[in-house]
């Protein structure tokens, strides 16, 4: 079979105006209780940004906070994607849920959640996790794989019976969204999709779009 010869059907629930609501951020909360304990890696989603030069990258990374002021995610400051935000801070993100036909798609703006949430955010990871900070710079090149887990090994004897700070290299970004559009698959190719745009008095319009 080739790769064009892939398809499915998606026999999903529709998604009606009556039952989305006017509130984007509301919508996004029930869908994604509905799934948590469903999908695997419920949280995850596709960041993509743009550099200053207009080069586009996308990778997956873990939401770790979600409220009216936006989407929260974690990163090392001296990443690619860090490096785009620095230089164009408007971004996109991507949920897809396999497992309902459903995906959120969500533009913004980003910027850098305070030092105290980052704080706050970093002492509630692993041991494991906190010493993998400083035992990878992310995205430097590294020799091997034996060269990473030296580092790692050396890291976890520097911090050992100690409490491990949050390095200035690493915290948080908040997306703060302007555009919504969900997406949930149906029969035949015939998709709803609602996209929900931010108004100047922050009020939000709703728009049915053609799949």
């Amino acid at each position: 079979m080739s790769i064009a010869d892939l398809r499915r059907d998606y026999p999903g629930v529709p998604l009606v105006e009556s039952e989305a609501g006017d509130d984007p951020l509301a919508l996004f909360t029930r869908w994604f209780d509905a799934i948590r304990d469903v999908e695997g890696d419920p949280n995850a989603m596709a960041l993509a940004t743009v550099s200053a030069d207009g080069r586009p990258s996308v990778r997956t990374v873990l939401l770790k906070g979600m409220d009216d002021g936006g989407f929260v995610f974690f990163t090392n400051y001296d990443s690619r994607k860090a490096q785009d935000l620095a230089g164009n801070n408007r971004a996109s993100l991507l949920f897809f849920w396999q497992s309902v036909t459903r995906q959120v798609r969500i533009d913004g703006v980003v910027s850098k959640v305070s030092a105290g949430e980052s704080d706050d955010y970093f002492r509630s990871r692993p041991l494991e996790s906190r010493i993998g900070v400083y035992a990878s710079r992310q995205t430097a090149p590294i020799e091997s794989r034996e060269v990473l887990e030296t580092l790692f090994a050396q890291a976890s004897a520097r911090f050992e019976g100690q409490d491990i700070p949050r390095p200035d290299w690493w915290g948080g970004y908040r997306l703060v969204p302007s555009e919504l559009e969900f997406w949930q698959g149906r029969p035949h190719r015939m998709h709803d999709r609602l996209r929900y745009t931010r108004q100047a008095d922050g009020a939000w319009l709703r728009t049915r779009l053609a799949p």
